[in-house]
Parts: C-alpha cells; sequence; structure tokens
C-alpha cells in the first residue's frame, strides 16, 4: 500500500530501491505517527470535514494503535510501503470510509515531517535525563574525591598538582555547557509543521495553531515552505548537539582508558567492564571505555553526513532527505547507550588514594616553591630560575606539603555547587510537551 498509488504498479526493483529502509527505520516513528494522526483528526472535525461520528471512530481506532505501539505489537506489513501508510491502511481496516478521509489537508511530507519533531522530542528528552544521570555520577564522584591528589599535564608531561575532584567536575561542567546546545536543538524541533503540506500549505481551512497546542508544540514553523526546509536543518542541528556530548564523553573515555592502565594506576575498572586476553591470562581490558570513545569519535562525523546530503538542495522537498534518517535515527540509541556505560563505569571505578606517591611525580611542586619565594618577596623571574636550574642540576626535592588553593576552580575550591546550578539553568522543560501527549491520548 502507497499514500500516492494510483492504480498502476511500479518496477519492483525501482520499488525497493526507493523504499530504502523506510519500514525499519519508521517502526521508531510509529508513536509520532499515531499522535501527529491524533492531533489532526481532532482539528479537521473542528473545522468541519469530519463528522462527530467519524471523529470519534477514528479516534478510538488511534488509541487501539497507539496501545499496540506502546506494547510493541506494531508492524509495518510487507508491502506497505512506509509508517503513514499501515496508520491509515489500519484505520481504514478499523473505520471504513472514515479511515480514507485523515489525510485531506495534509501531504505525506508534513507527515514524517511532524513524526521527526515528535521523535526527535521525545529522543531529546531521555537524552538530556540520561546526561543528567551521568552529571550526577561526576559530580558524586568529584565531591567523594575532591581531596585526593593526581598529576596534572600539559603536552602529556607532568605539570602541577590536580585532583581526581577536579578531573571529573571538568567534565561534569563540560556536559553542563552541551546542554545549552542540546536546549537550542530541543527549541528548534518543538515548532509545528503539520499543516505546510507538500511545502506549499492547503487550500482547506486548517487550523493550526490547535494542532501545535494539541501537540505540546511551543510554536508554529509558519512559512510552509520553511516548514519543509527544516527537514536536514531538524537533524543537523540535533546531530551536532549530540556531537558536541560525544566529544565530552570520548575525552573522558579516553583519561579513563590511559588512568586505567598500569603505567598510571590512578583508576581500575571493575572485572565487569572490562573483558580479557586470548593468551594473556593477566589482560583485563577496559573494551567499555575503548568502544565508547570509538562510537563518540563516528557520532561526531554525523552532521557532516547529514550537511553534505542536504547541501545546495533548492528550496522544496527531495527524496534525498529519506536517507538522513538512516544516519539521524540510529545515533539517539548509539549516545544514549554510551552515555549509560559511561555513567556506570565511571560510578563503579575504584580511584586510587595515594597517586603521588610515587617519585616520578615531584616535579609537580615546582611552581608551589616558586609561589612560597615570591610570597616572600623574590620576583618570580629569578624564583622561577632559582627553582629551573634546581632541577636541572638534579638538586630538586619536594616536601610533600599542603596545598592551599583558594581561587574559584582551584583543587581547594571547586565551585561544585555553582556548576551544578549552570547545569540546572542549562536544561530545557520538557513537561509541556510530555503533557500535551498525555492529554491527547487519555
Amino acid at each position: 500500500m502507497k499514500l500516492w498509488d494510483k492504480g498502476y504498479d511500479t518496477d519492483s526493483f525501482v520499488e525497493e530501491f526507493t523504499v530504502g529502509r523506510d519500514r525499519e527505520l519508521d517502526l521508531y516513528l510509529s508513536e509520532a505517527d499515531v499522535l501527529g494522526n491524533m492531533a489532526h483528526q481532532k482539528m479537521l472535525c473542528s473545522i468541519g470535514l469530519l463528522s462527530e461520528e467519524d471523529s470519534a471512530a477514528l479516534e478510538q481506532g488511534l488509541k487501539q494503535i497507539y496501545k499496540q505501539v506502546l506494547a510493541g505489537e506494531f508492524e509495518i506489513e510487507e508491502g506497505v510501503e512506509d509508517v503513514h501508510s499501515q496508520v491509515e491502511f489500519i484505520l481504514t481496516q478499523m473505520c471504513g470510509e472514515a479511515g480514507k478521509k485523515i489525510h485531506t489537508g495534509r501531504s505525506r511530507n508534513d507527515q514524517v515531517m511532524v513524526d521527526i519533531k515528535l521523535f526527535s522530542r521525545s529522543a531529546l528528552i531521555a537524552l538530556q535525563q540520561s546526561v543528567e544521570q551521568l552529571f550526577q555520577t561526576l559530580m558524586a564522584k568529584a565531591e567523594q574525591y575532591k581531596d585526593v591528589l593526581m598529576p596534572g599535564y600539559t603536552h602529556m608531561q607532568v605539570a602541577m598538582p590536580s585532583s581526581v575532584g577536579m578531573w571529573l567536575s571538568a567534565y561534569a561542567e563540560a556536559l553542563a555547557d552541551d546542554l545549552l546546545m542540546l536546549n537550542a536543538a530541543y527549541r528548534l524541533v518543538n515548532l509545528n509543521p503539520l499543516g505546510s503540506g507538500a511545502g506549499y500549505g492547503s487550500s482547506v481551512p486548517l487550523n493550526r495553531k490547535m494542532t501545535t497546542e494539541l501537540l505540546g508544540f511551543d510554536d508554529l514553523a509558519y512559512n510552509s515552505i520553511y516548514a519543509q526546509m527544516q527537514r536536514g536543518k531538524t537533524e543537523r542541528t540535533v546531530l551536532t548537539a549530540i556531537a558536541a556530548i560525544a566529544a565530552t564523553i570520548g575525552r573522558l573515555a579516553q583519561d579513563v582508558c590511559l588512568y586505567s592502565c598500569a603505567n598510571f594506576g590512578f583508576v581500575k575498572l571493575p572485572d565487569a567492564f572490562t573483558t580479557g586476553s586470548s593468551i594473556m591470562p593477566h589482560k583485563k581490558n577496559p573494551d567499555i571505555f575503548e568502544l565508547s570513545r570509538a562510537k563518540c569519535n563516528r557520532l561526531q562525523a554525523l552532521p557532516m553526513e547529514v550537511t553534505l546530503i542536504s547541501t545546495n538542495l533548492p528550496s522544496g522537498y527531495f527524496r534525498d532527505m529519506q536517507l538522513t534518517k538512516e544516519i539521524y535515527v540510529p545515533a539517539f540509541k548509539e549516545i544514549t547507550d554510551v552515555v549509560r556505560m559511561v555513567s556506570e563505569g565511571i560510578n563503579q571505578m575504584w580511584i586510587n588514594p595515594d597517586i603521588l606517591s610515587n617519585d616520578i611525580y615531584k616535579y609537580l611542586f615546582t611552581v608551589e616553591d616558586v609561589n612560597d619565594a615570591v610570597a616572600k618577596g623574590v620576583p618570580f623571574r629569578d624564583a622561577y630560575r632559582e627553582v629551573g636550574l634546581k632541577v636541572h642540576r638534579g638538586e630538586y626535592e619536594h616536601d610533600g606539603r599542603e596545598l592551599h588553593h583558594t581561587h574559584e576552580g582551584s583543587i581547594g575550591n571547586l565551585c561544585l555547587e555553582q556548576i551544578k546550578a549552570r547545569f540546572e539553568r542549562n536544561k530545557f522543560d520538557f513537561e509541556p510537551a510530555l503533557r500535551a501527549e498525555q492529554e491527547l491520548m487519555k
């Protein structure tokens, strides 16, 4: 079944080529498609294009399909082109002629755009919640180990004293900033394209503000051409936000891989988060974090893939956009799985409480010695030269003194509460959207 069927057959290979992976990927859009249909049929009834009887029958049918979707029982049958066709086919079976009326005033173009928006909105909500869990894990560990000193590095060389708390809360603050991009993506997603038709509106007197309210969108995508031009732009923007999170997590995963090896020994992963060697019985490999690093690298390439598909297209809709689904839809599961894995790995990770006992880290304290001399009135450059010469002659020793760093963001003042406050400020409010969806399907 095809929504555009005119009564003649197409070549089977042409059909296979054009449908692509739509049947597979559209299952992820099925909940969104039912929600969009529900709002549309209510609106058609309100403007007199559906009778109360037909509207009630369609509403009942859509609620039954919605239950199937939630139960994992919804399928796109062989020979049915996509989720839009499947839902309309089922409605026609359930409701007779009423099922044939629900497409009034719509195009498959605005249907798929609505589905992508609603799917993206739910996926972004779930992603923000996953990121928040990782953030909380990092912050809890940072608080617990804020007094455990470790070396800081520049150019991969031992540099100055750091702490486990400083290391982990750095990534927590990075996630707080990444939420700004996720927030911007959510705001673009949460605009209603329904009613834009094939990109040029409709002579049917649609009430687009009504469907906007029913679906819990913040506002309309007003211009019908631009509503369709958001296809590609939406995916690219969301994937850019995902890529920002992936960049943060990939870098954290690299740190864990490095710090857990025997040469460093700063952390140790639980056995459940390592794998063994087929030949070396002692090996415990950090495969979870290595795979997370690789997946994060791959995720960072996705915005460019969508960009290359959509670049230089004129206004209007083109079938090129179908290919963005293959890039876009799987990305949410990949990033969410990575966030979950890294969060659990960090939560269970053992921290070495005595990292700096190794003498190779003694030069961490040269800056402390310089600053001590400056505090006694020695010019900085003279103090720097004196300590540098001791290092050069092999005469430098440190006394393991306590550190008293006090400024914001230093070892002794991590500003964890301020970082938490920033994270909260940068979150987006998804409650209105959830309430609208629940009300619609009540």
